[in-house]
């Protein structure tokens, strides 16, 4: 079964249109959605979660139409924007001590053991954390009740290069217990790295949804990156 399917969702702006978008995201999977500035990547995920309303649309988590049972479903779901713009002067401790009770499954061993991997010190405040360190308590939080999927919008931003390998780390940990991970980002040698899907959009339109390889194999020329394909793709429908 497909942890999430994503059939023919649509929402529209006064500037922006998202357009059939369809896909699906299988267990033990790291999907990388990727696309430049304004593609559609962060309303197609508030879309997914219904932190916007769709026009119209379906999707379904583990089977399930999302809005029948929206806060069951969120609760099997880890989610980060990348930083943390909630409760700024409250100490990491008393913000998981609320968060924690939000989730039956809230795993305190796995919290103690991300803190410490990311170096997180439980006593300052997000307003006292540089924004790689907000990226990292966003995540901790997704990464410590037991999600069977993870969907982060941006993750890697403001990490370097060392934070950044680590967690991509992770991810591939995750996936191994069969955990989904669905995340969108700019830095495609990631993707390159983890990713076993890549869904592309562009202009609010699915371009693509396929295995890594597959996309390599269809788009790619004679020696390019993931990085190479992409610009050339982009150029190629801009001048169109």
């Amino acid at each position: 079964m497909n942890i999430i399917e994503v059939r023919h969702l649509e929402k529209e702006y006064p500037s922006f249109h998202l357009q059939d978008v369809s896909f699906s995201i299988k267990p033990g999977r790291i999907t990388g959605f990727i696309g430049r500035n304004g593609a559609g990547k962060t309303t197609t995920i508030k879309s997914i979660l219904n932190l916007v309303h769709p026009d119209r649309g379906d999707i379904l988590f583990f089977g399930i139409p999302f809005t029948s049972r929206e806060a069951e479903i969120k609760k099997r779901i880890g989610y980060s924007t990348g930083t943390v713009s909630w409760y700024p002067r409250k100490k990491i401790r008393d913000i998981i001590g609320i968060v924690s009770r939000f989730y039956e499954t809230w795993d305190n061993e796995s919290y103690r053991n991300y803190l410490r991997l990311f170096k997180l010190d439980e006593n300052k405040t997000p307003l006292e954390l540089s924004e790689g360190m907000k990226v990292k308590l966003n995540l901790l939080i997704a990464l410590s009740h037991r999600a069977e999927i993870l969907i982060l919008d941006e993750p890697t931003s403001g990490l370097d290069p060392f934070s950044r390998d680590e967690l991509l780390g992770i991810f591939n940990e995750l996936k191994e217990q069969g955990v989904a991970v669905f995340f969108s980002t700019h830095i495609t040698s990631d993707l390159e790295k983890c990713a076993d899907d890549i869904v592309y959009i562009s202009n609010g339109h699915i371009i693509s949804a396929l295995p890594k390889k597959t996309f390599t194999e269809q788009f790619s020329q004679n020696g390019e990156s993931l990085e190479d394909t992409i610009l050339r793709m982009e150029r190629s429908m801009n001048n169109a």
